[in-house]
């Protein structure tokens, strides 16, 4: 363990982002002289800026509007909606101004000195930071790389084109356009399929594989994957594009199936959505003993610490999984470990949610990662649940993986309304080392979507009130 640094030392935080900002802010209020670079006026990285925040905003945007369609079965007819795509765009941009300019005026209040430029390091303990055309060098005793992630598109369905768009782009929402294809399957292209199909867009998801969220438990996708698919206009499975062509009428797509049939399709827009890779390059890290593994992650140990002990590593660069939260937390640690503390980034859970509609939640140990000869599920199907009915929403399901034995909870999977608040929970369950009659025994408020845990628990011991299942 290296030696507490005096305070007054010199940190460089590279990156203004859900890693970068919470590490410069955490490091300026245990006395180091903080310097934080980012190309952005404001802090807030991809995740604010053109991620998590706009998305949300869009998607809650969708979800008013599906509403609108859902009450008629209350007997409420709202009429259609009519949308106002410039108001749309300005209240989504509105948001990320507000929380961007807070964090500007919390960077002022913690006395972290702003750099708007791009870092690269020239050794191990200074940086040259190109601003307004001219290099500056920045020295440093430590410092911390959060420089995120970017979009991936493959080469061949690299198109320079207005009408291809990456996630960045989308966010844009320049246009709704007709006819919308989805390359990929995952939550960014799903979560971005429903707006635009909520807004209006035909839209058509291709994914490779055979089904949708790939690695997220088959229980939990069902019932998303029924309810899209009655909003997109169609979800091809198995399926590749293999070629992409600008043309008149929009983009022409070569469609690949299974056994090598091919098919020719026109979109008037395309959002390539197949995953992001970590912005690792053009560092200068070949200045450092700084490691990449062969995705493009730096290396990093417990503590985030690089092969160059001067320099740490926090966020997406840094490995995945690729969520802001996680970043948060790794920056708090680095923190810690740069101040010589007992710290180590050790989490037994990191909740991951995807905020389509029904949303999907889940944290620790999966069903398709647990053995059967340790551990035991058990369903609660929202059917069951009376606050799940009277939002007239009963395909949700909450799930616990529990250790035979000690009955200690291993993990928690939701699929419903909410889904994403209420893992927060299951996450606190299995960080704690809660055993199921933990949440058997706690009072939940009646009648909500979270009782559905304690409802599982219930069920788990073959209790439950509302519902009677068999465990595996």
């Amino acid at each position: 363990m290296a030696d507490a640094p005096a305070p007054g030392k010199r940190l460089a935080v590279i990156g203004a982002g859900p890693g970068g900002y919470p590490a410069a802010f955490h490091a300026a209020l245990r006395g180091l002289h903080v310097t934080m670079i980012d190309e952005e006026e404001n802090p807030g990285g991809v995740c604010t800026y053109r991620g998590c925040i706009p998305s949300k905003a869009l998607l809650h945007a969708a979800r008013v509007i599906a509403e609108t369609h859902e009450a008629k079965a209350f007997g409420l007819d709202f009429g259609e909606p009519t949308i106002d795509l410039d108001a749309l765009r300005d209240w989504k941009d509105s948001v990320v101004r507000r929380l961007t300019s807070g964090l500007g005026l919390i960077r002022g209040q913690r006395n972290v000195t702003p750099v708007r430029g791009r870092a690269r390091f020239a050794d191990n303990c200074s940086l040259r930071v190109l601003r307004d055309g001219a290099l500056d060098e920045i020295g440093f005793d430590h410092a911390i790389v959060a420089t995120g992630s970017s979009p991936v598109i493959p080469g061949p369905l690299q198109l320079d084109s207005a009408r291809v768009m990456d996630s960045t782009g989308a966010l844009e929402l320049a246009d709704i356009p007709p006819r919308l294809l989805v390359i990929g399957g995952g939550y960014i292209g799903l979560e971005m399929g429903t707006v635009y199909a909520a807004l209006g867009s035909k839209v058509t998801v291709v994914e490779m594989l055979s089904g949708l969220l790939s690695g997220v438990d088959r229980d939990l996708v069902k019932p998303l994957a029924a309810h899209l698919n009655d909003t997109f206009h169609e979800i091809l499975l198995d399926t590749r594009v293999s070629a992409m062509e600008e043309v008149e009428a929009g983009i022409q797509v070569t469609l690949e199936a299974p056994g090598g049939a091919q098919s020719e399709r026109v979109f008037d827009k395309v959002l390539v959505a197949v995953g992001r890779r970590p912005n690792s390059a053009d560092l200068g890290l070949e200045s450092t003993q700084v490691r990449l593994d062969a995705r493009g992650f730096i290396e990093t140990d417990a503590q985030l610490r690089t092969a160059e002990p001067t320099i740490f590593a926090v966020g997406d660069v840094a490995g995945e999984p690729m969520l802001a939260h996680k970043a948060m937390h790794e920056a708090r640690v680095a923190v810690e470990s740069i101040l010589g503390e007992p710290a180590a980034f050790e989490p037994a859970a990191i909740p991951a949610v995807v905020f389509t509609d029904p949303e999907i939640a889940w944290c620790g140990l999966t069903e398709q990662d647990a053995s059967p000869d340790h551990t035991q599920i058990v369903r609660y199907p929202w059917r069951a649940s009376g606050r799940a009915i009277t939002l007239g929403r009963p395909e949700g399901l909450t799930k616990l993986i529990i250790e035979k034995g000690s009955e200690r909870v291993l993990g928690v999977g939701i699929v419903g309304p909410n889904a994403g608040e209420l893992i927060a929970e299951g996450t606190l369950a299995v960080e704690m080392g809660a055993r199921a009659s933990d949440l058997q025994l706690t009072i939940h408020a009646h009648p909500t979507l979270s009782e559905t845990v304690m409802e599982a628990a219930e069920t788990f011991f073959g209790t439950s009130a509302h519902h009677i299942a068999r465990r595996r």
